[in-house]
């Protein structure tokens, strides 16, 4: 249960007459650990996102790719599946049909079940066209976005979209008529993709791009703190973290948030950095550089998938770790009664990573213990490029720290988690040494904002002053309460 002071941290800032407002978000889960299937669907989900094929046809891939004053708010936010997934609320239609939708830094698509679906699950909620006043359809024909673990197919329409107070009439959006088996879980009907529009397989325009164009949002930034489950017992459903739009939280985190320049061509896709170091067990190891150093940073990814020769030297450096094999390929196991140290740094601070989320589960037998970085490429013979990832970087790492991501200018940050948020996993450190093949790789200056700041937006670490606790009268108090008991 979520403790009583990060719950009034969370919730008394909405009841603040203030900007940003910030909403806790919520975590869902299913009650039973990720089992190998789990992971390996979650792989070839990435495999295929990023144009690397699924394990079993990596010969010959091939790439896929490519004024009023606003406001921000904090936006209830779910992890399912024991930190497999995070997910939001989306309402869609007149009047508004409420759906849960994962949010996704690695797409760009805005995708939800209809009731047309022949091949959804009884049990998916399913948005209803008949039943919206605004609904247009775009196009009849049959639109299809592709991922690893499956697909879906339906047709580009158009209706108002809101997340909390922000809403978007003609909201370009799939109205989704088939679904590969699975492929939804739960209570999700879809996808809410954050990545760039340039990729997006409806030629729509993000959501969280509209509100930026429409100067709805105080900032053009996202930031989440995701929570962490793994390791522990869970119940259906616990707090899940935070998401905020317009702005950041700064109760969340401490510090300074180290923001480094978005990497790859000029036409942005997904949300790049360049992994520069990573540390092992104390130790550097050989990193790629230049556009094989290039990492996506995605909230809709589990794990931490990365380039063939770099992820067998990470797991070299572990004692008695080996690859699994056929099973699980790209896979590693090690001795659970090791504790896996691992660090990353994409130009600036050293962030270190809980060996909880680098230890997803049992292997293949009962002393060896599952880890939570992969092989992505898979000896992959695509020539890396400007918007071609060799890295995504998922929950994995992201669990670990506050990450905001701003539209302009473009970059990407990270910050200590702070108490109030569970704390980081260590203190940052400095850059880390590195040996030869990782000297070239990029450090072009970056933005590293005091707190409350930022040197583009004032607004962007802002925080809402929180109400005194003696301020809220007896009555609202006592509901405060009673909802977090």
């Amino acid at each position: 249960m979520i403790s009583l002071p990060l719950a009034l941290l969370l919730v008394l800032p909405a009841f603040c007459v203030a900007d940003p407002i910030h909403i806790p978000l919520t975590r869902r889960k299913s009650g039973r650990p990720a089992t190998h299937s789990d992971h390996l669907a979650a792989a070839e989900f990435s495999r295929a996102r990023y144009g690397y094929g699924s394990a079993a046809s990596t010969t010959s891939p091939s790439a896929k790719r490519m004024q009023r004053r606003g406001s921000a708010e904090g936006l209830n936010f779910v992890n399912q599946g024991g930190d497999s997934s995070y997910f939001g609320t989306v309402d869609i239609g007149t009047p508004p049909q409420s759906f849960d939708v994962v949010l996704d830094t690695g797409s760009s698509d805005l995708w939800v079940a209809s009731s047309s679906c022949t091949t959804c699950s009884s049990n998916t909620p399913v948005y209803n066209p008949g039943q919206s006043s605004s609904f247009v359809q775009e196009s009849t024909a049959a639109t299809t976005i592709s991922y690893g673990s499956g697909e879906v197919l339906g047709a580009v329409s158009q209706e108002t979209v809101s997340m909390g107070n922000f809403s978007l009439t003609n909201q370009g959006f799939l109205v989704t008529q088939q679904t590969t088996a699975n492929l939804l879980t739960g209570s999700v009907s879809g996808i809410m993709g954050l990545a760039f529009g340039a990729i997006s397989s409806t030629q729509t325009v993000p959501f969280w791009q509209g509100l930026i164009s429409s100067n709805q949002l105080a900032s053009p930034v996202m930031s989440f703190w995701l929570s962490r489950f793994r390791g522990t017992k869970f119940a259906e459903e616990e707090p899940g973290g935070a998401f905020t739009l317009g702005g950041t939280n700064a109760s969340l985190f401490t510090g300074n948030i180290d923001f480094r320049p978005m990497s790859g061509g000029s036409t942005p896709t997904f949300w790049l950095l360049s992994v520069t170091a990573v540390n092992v067990q104390g130790s550097a190891i050989t990193v790629p550089t230049g556009d094989s150093a290039l990492a996506a940073i995605d909230t809709g990814t589990t794990l931490i998938g990365g380039p063939s020769d770099a992820v067998a030297a990470i797991w070299a450096a572990v004692p008695g770790s080996t690859i699994v094999g056929d099973s699980m390929p790209g896979f590693y196991e090690f001795p659970c009664s090791t504790t896996v140290s691992v660090s990353m740094s994409f130009g600036g601070e050293v962030w270190p990573i809980d060996p909880t989320d680098l230890n997803i589960g049992e292997g293949t037998s009962p002393s060896s213990c599952l880890g939570g970085i992969f092989d992505l490429t898979q000896g992959s013979d695509i020539t890396a490029s400007p918007g071609t990832p060799t890295w995504v970087v998922g929950d994995t790492f992201m669990k670990n720290v506050y990450t905001v991501f701003q539209e302009s200018p473009l970059q990407i940050g990270f910050a200590q988690l702070s108490d109030a948020a569970g704390g980081g996993s260590g203190t940052p450190g400095e850059a880390a040494a590195t040996n030869s093949a990782a000297t070239g790789a990029s450090t072009a200056s970056a933005t590293t904002t005091p707190d409350n700041h930022s040197d583009s937006d004032p607004k962007l670490n802002s925080a809402p002053p929180r109400a005194p606790l003696l301020s809220l009268s007896p009555a609202l108090l006592a509901a405060l309460l009673l909802l977090l008991l």
